[in-house]
């Protein structure tokens, strides 16, 4: 079975981890979008801290990931998909119903997040802690 996941992995943590290991328990090959930066400026905001170059280069080492591609639209999920024969859809349960109309083409998994970790609240800290 193939299993495609994504997310932007800004400010790598073990959340990133878990939930990237537990799409792996999913299926043999574990297909990773990694945000780019355009795109996470659209959803979020702002530019992500480390360049999309960096940040999928920390998911290409990792031993459970066997692709890793640049997502350039929330909108191409399904396109994505078909293109990389994905069986499974893997995602945080923060998206939790977001990506339903997509079971016509794969199953769709939502998993629990790691609690209390965020890239947003890590980022936060960091702006607030004084030396």
């Amino acid at each position: 079975m193939r299993v495609i996941t994504f997310g932007t992995y800004d400010i790598f943590h073990v959340g990133h981890v878990n939930i990237i290991e537990r799409a792996r328990l999913h299926g043999d090959h574990l297909i990773v979008g990694v945000s780019s930066d355009k795109l996470n400026i659209a959803k979020k905001g702002r530019p992500p801290i480390y360049c999309e170059d960096d940040r999928q280069h920390i998911i290409r080492s990792m031993r459970c990931v066997d692709e890793v591609f640049l997502e350039e639209s929330l909108e191409l999920k399904a396109d994505y998909i078909k293109y990389y024969n994905a069986d499974i859809l893997v995602m945080g349960d923060d998206w939790q119903g977001k990506f339903d109309h997509l079971k016509d083409i794969c199953q769709v998994i939502y998993l629990p997040r790691t609690p209390s970790v965020s890239t947003t609240e890590i980022i936060e800290v960091v702006k607030t802690k004084r030396l």
